[in-house]
């Protein structure tokens, strides 16, 4: 399988397995992104630490995870982006958009804030 779930205490980290998020992967993704918010996950960490490629596909399923989340008035963030999947979501201006951390603690201590707001 191409990720890897876990549910926290606070939100449920999902990391992509695969060096690509691409049309062959994205729309698992997604599948599993639709689950998650169906079943009452709202604050949702997507990991792409290990994911050196992303093409629009991939795009597309992290912004319905972003959607699924606002939707649901969650939280969704992406974290542990590498410089091509980083320089595809600046030139697609996506980073004025999303929720971005270097790490998974950072996405987690940004969740632990917003839950004593």
């Amino acid at each position: 399988m191409a990720f890897e779930i876990q549910k926290k205490e606070e939100y449920t980290l999902i990391k992509v397995k695969t060096d690509r998020l691409d049309t062959n992967s994205a729309p698992d993704l997604k599948s599993e992104l639709v689950i998650l918010n169906n079943s009452g996950n709202t604050d949702i960490v997507l990991d792409m630490s290990e994911c050196s490629y992303c093409d629009s596909s991939g795009l597309r399923a992290i912004l319905v995870g972003n959607r699924l989340c606002e939707d649901a008035i969650g939280t969704f963030i992406l974290s542990g982006l590498r410089p091509d999947v980083e320089n595809l979501i600046r030139i697609s201006m996506l980073h004025t958009v999303l929720l971005i951390t270097k790490t998974v603690d950072e996405a987690e201590e940004l969740l632990k804030k917003k839950k004593m707001l």
